[in-house]
């Protein structure tokens, strides 16, 4: 990952490491998507599917570098949005790099300014649009990648509740006669809209989340559930794949994305993230 400084306007504080991406965009199975890592003779392949600010917020991108970094893997962040990520302008207002600086007032009031915006764009990314669009790649991207190479998701905030739901038996798709799972594994670090059952029952592959402690959207009490959840399911009998919990604190919402690397508890978080996803994938792709 480039490691000098930006001093692009494009660049918001809250990076992995300050720098510019080293990707680039093309078409991937009809999606712009973001190309990073090794193009050759990948491992695996990582799908990302981001936060709400897609494509435009450069610290996804660089979290996408350091996921190629290691040369293994084949990164694409594809743009779900379809060329309608939310706005920028919000970025900072929600997930503050420093929120000591941050009054309520401000926080309060810039929060009512953006909230038609926000339900606006809401009712054009619906859960059943977003979940297609995401399903509809995955099952092209499995239908073209060689059969020995594994497929692997990761998910952030808004991304998150998808890349579970890509594990789902429902989700399976018919390849060469064969009934086979949209990916083989997958990450979710403070999954927002998380449905609970729904998401989360009926999983056929290994899950790894990350949670916040001071998660304000993805509470934290969902870890506790989706455990519950599992462990009923293991008691009946049901076969259930390896899930892996990480609690990350502070974790403030958007801590594996925006949080404050010159602050070293959220720094950790920042590279404990990056660490837990190539782990997993390590692991099982």
């Amino acid at each position: 990952m480039a490691s000098s400084c930006c001093d692009s306007t494009e660049c918001i504080s809250g990076t992995v490491h300050k720098g510019l991406p080293i990707g680039a965009e093309e078409t991937v199975h009809g999606l712009t998507t973001y190309i990073t890592g090794n193009r050759t003779n990948p491992r695996g392949i990582i799908v990302i599917y981001s936060d709400v600010f897609g494509l435009n917020l450069p610290n996804n991108k660089l979290i996408a570098d350091a996921y190629g970094k290691s040369g293994e893997w084949l990164v694409y962040m594809p743009d779900f949005f379809l060329g309608d990520p939310m706005a920028l302008s919000i970025a900072d207002l929600l997930i503050p790099t420093d929120p000591t600086k941050q009054s309520k007032l401000v926080w309060f009031t810039g929060l009512l300014a953006h909230v038609p915006s926000f339900l606006v764009w809401s009712t054009r990314h619906t859960a059943t649009k977003s979940d297609k669009v995401c399903t509809d790649f995955l099952a092209e991207l499995r239908r073209a990648t060689p059969k020995g190479q594994k497929i692997g998701i990761v998910g952030f905030c808004w991304g998150g509740k998808y890349a579970v739901r890509a594990g789902l038996a429902s989700k399976r798709i018919e390849v060469d006669g064969q009934q086979v799972p949209l990916v083989d594994a997958a990450v979710a670090l403070h999954p927002s809209h998380l449905s609970i059952p729904g998401d989360v029952e009926d999983l056929v592959v290994p899950v790894s989340f990350g949670w916040g402690v001071e998660d304000t959207v993805s509470r934290f009490e969902q870890k506790a559930k989706v455990e519950a959840l599992h462990a009923q399911a293991t008691k009946a009998g049901k076969k259930v794949p390896e899930i892996d919990h990480k609690v990350y604190k502070p974790g403030r919402h958007g801590f594996a994305v925006r949080g404050n690397p010159d602050h070293p508890e959220e720094r950790a978080c920042l590279e404990d993230s990056v660490t837990q996803v190539l782990e997993w994938f390590g692991r099982w792709l």
